[in-house]
């Protein structure tokens, strides 16, 4: 309902750049193994431009949610097996180790003593005794005691000496010689012994056996691993540390390793063949036996991808799979991406067809699921709501979903939030696109607007449903948006991906032609003032679009790609030779240079806003100098945004709060000279 003062409805206003200081972000739910209570990390924008994360609890009879940690630095919160106590990853002067606290409350204690360094995940032991936990010691060069040495005596920064093609991924940084391994933490003392370290470039998953005495491990020790991936599975004696690879399974990726609940079987996702996680093709859930292998693909039947990732810029962009067993072990709950959604489908473990329990244009997600109860921790967010904490329990063929959190529902109850409509249109070779809208909130129906076209990232990924603060922004401005899911976008099926492996700006340019004549169409679009913009593939859709026409006023490209043939070696993922492009970048370049846009730039009309951060290792700086070079070189209008080397690719999403706001407002400001 509408905040009433007085007796009369509050006036509601339009939605600025700066109100995401007054957002709150939900995620990383877990329910507790009575399913009486969910955890989850609660995060805001503090008062020194900072982002402050604490755990909080919330009963899944829908009590009022309260706050459980009080750092400001508290994530990734898991339960131990009874639920009597609860680990946390709590960063301490900048350097994280895992925390324990029990359930009741009281003082946190720190468990770990790990060397400066990195924790990506840990995992409790059925038994409590232990945790496994993947931690990356810090390359000893760069530690910040190393840093305070170099102060005292005047030395230079140390040189990276490399010996290895892996040594930096962005958002991450630079590590140079230094894997994730293995742990295991005695939960009474915190001592800590490694125990496996064979993974190559330390992505390894693993799980614990439900007795406590194994663990599970899905590595790839392969010296090819940045080229093409093939995953060894190895059960290891937790008390040993001896390993043995399970025999018999397929050569391919495979991550997400999850014991069922009855210790029989290993889940895993994955594919054949030598592509990694990141591929047009379907990634699919498997299943095998620890003892004898025999893997079979439950989900190859059926034409969805478990890498069907929505991107927003309200949630963090997670390229990885999501599923949980039942209790039972007779079937698994599964997230799929699906038409710009993202809904909740069930499996059974002996295979068959998924069943859809969820619907609707909404973005779901999911932690794990409670032993009793069935209760399944969930965050759930759409187009007008922004992510909050809910509760799903299994009834016959629907999950019955309940929303247990409303952090943001009183301050959205105060802006003009706009709607988006969902459209399908037709390209010209008679494919299928699906297109939404999203109109000025208090123009008329008839009043003619200026639009914007949205082309997202990946571009094996996919717009969704959920709430998109940029969008909403240009919407409050004046601006008509339209954002689609061309070929190359994940959520449409194996073949409306892979249209564009190894070909980019063919299939994917038909089918934003015919959003751009789908936009024309539309009586109250004002056609001279159509503008598009994109960030990392989207921004080469973008170079590619004023390449190829004058449609548009005005063109923002942000983290761009724009020449394949130096972006192969200077991404920290290097494109390898003849995979998804034939040829390479050195000596066979053909492929390469002609799905590069700055080779058909030279002629470009369109004023253009280029937007790139220094720290960015996927779509390197590199890539927009070339863009700004050659359009000044031309005369074109054109301004260069660049952010600093302590942001990276995903600034727009998780960078520093007053730089997301600054790039929202260059947006604007370029659009109400170009547009306006």
């Amino acid at each position: 309902m509408t905040p009433k003062s007085k007796g009369r409805a509050t006036k509601k206003r339009k939605i600025t750049p700066e109100d995401i200081n007054k957002f709150v972000f939900v995620g990383a739910p877990q329910v507790s193994p009575d399913g009486k209570q969910i955890l989850f990390t609660r995060k805001h924008i503090g008062d020194k431009n900072n982002y402050v994360l604490n755990q909080w609890l919330v009963p899944t009879d829908g009590g009022d949610a309260r706050q459980f940690t009080s750092s400001g630095k508290d994530a990734g919160g898991v339960w131990s097996e009874d639920g009597s106590e609860i680990a946390f990853i709590r960063s301490v002067e900048g350097v994280p180790q895992i925390f324990v606290m029990p359930t009741g409350g009281g003082e946190a204690r720190a468990l770990t003593k790990f060397p400066e360094g990195s924790i990506a995940e840990f995992k409790w032991s059925p038994d409590g005794k232990h945790l496994a936990v993947a931690y990356r010691e810090t390359d000893p060069d760069w530690t910040k005691e190393a840093a305070k040495k170099r102060k005292e005596t005047g030395a230079s920064l140390p040189p990276r000496v490399l010996d290895d093609i892996w040594y930096r991924l962005d958002g991450d940084g630079y590590f140079n010689h230094q894997r994730f391994e293995l742990y295991i933490v005695d939960t009474k003392d915190g001592s800590h012994r490694k125990v496996f370290d064979k993974d190559r470039l330390g992505f390894f998953s693993f799980d614990w056996s439900p007795d406590s005495k194994q663990l599970a491990i899905a590595a790839d020790p392969s010296k090819k691993a940045i080229f093409e991936s093939n995953t060894k599975i190895y059960l290891m004696n937790a008390n040993s540390g001896k390993t043995k690879a399970v025999s018999g399974l397929p050569d391919g990726p495979k991550t997400n390793l999850q014991w069922s609940p009855d210790g029989k079987t290993l889940a895993y996702a994955g594919r054949e063949g030598k592509d990694d996680l990141y591929s047009p093709q379907n990634l699919e859930l498997w299943v095998c036996d620890p003892k004898k292998g025999k893997a079979k693909n439950l989900s190859g039947g059926e034409d969805y991808c478990l890498m069907a990732v929505a991107i927003a810029d309200t949630s963090a962009a997670t390229f990885g799979p999501t599923y949980t067993w039942s209790p039972n072990s007779k079937s698994l709950l599964v997230l799929l991406g699906w038409h710009g959604s993202s809904q909740v489908a069930q499996i059974s473990a002996s295979g068959g067809k998924f069943k859809f329990l969820t619907s609707g244009a909404y973005d779901h997600t999911f932690g794990n699921m409670s032993v009793r109860g069935g209760k399944l921790a969930m965050v759930m967010a759409n187009a007008t709501t922004l992510s909050e904490i809910g509760v799903g329990t299994v009834k016959g063929d629907k999950l019955e979903v309940k929303r247990l959190t409303q952090f943001n529902r009183e301050f959205l109850n105060t802006l003009e939030i706009a709607p988006i409509t969902s459209h399908w249109v037709t390209a010209a070779d008679g494919h299928k696109v699906q297109v939404w809208v999203m109109r000025p909130p208090g123009k008329s129906k008839t009043a003619k607007v200026p639009a914007v076209l949205e082309v997202h990232g990946g571009p094996h990924a996919m717009y969704g449903v959920g709430f998109f603060h940029e969008f909403q922004v240009l919407a409050a401005a004046g601006y008509a948006v339209f954002f689609s899911n061309p070929r190359g976008s994940k959520g449409y099926g194996e073949d409306h991906t892979a249209a564009i492996k190894g070909a980019w700006g063919g299939a994917d340019w038909v089918d934003v032609q015919a959003v751009i004549e789908f936009m024309k169409s539309q009586k109250w679009v004002n056609q001279k003032r159509m503008g598009i913009m994109g960030g990392s593939y989207g921004g080469y859709m973008t170079n590619w679009a004023i390449g190829h026409t004058n449609e548009f006023a005005g063109a923002i490209t942000d983290r761009c790609v724009s020449n394949l043939v130096s972006m192969a070696g200077s991404s920290d993922f290097p494109i390898a030779e003849d995979r998804y492009w034939k040829g390479n970048f050195w000596d066979r370049p053909e492929a390469l240079w002609e799905q590069s846009p700055i080779q058909y730039m030279g002629k470009v009309k369109t004023p253009t806003l280029i937007i790139h951060s220094e720290g960015d290792l996927r779509c390197n700086i590199e890539q927009s100098d070339q863009v700004f070079t050659l359009l000044k070189t031309k005369n074109v209008p054109t301004r260069y945004v660049r952010y600093p080397a302590t942001t990276s690719h995903g600034m727009s999403r998780g960078g520093p709060p007053d730089l997301r706001i600054h790039r929202l407002h260059q947006i604007l400001d370029w659009w109400k000279k170009y547009l306006a």
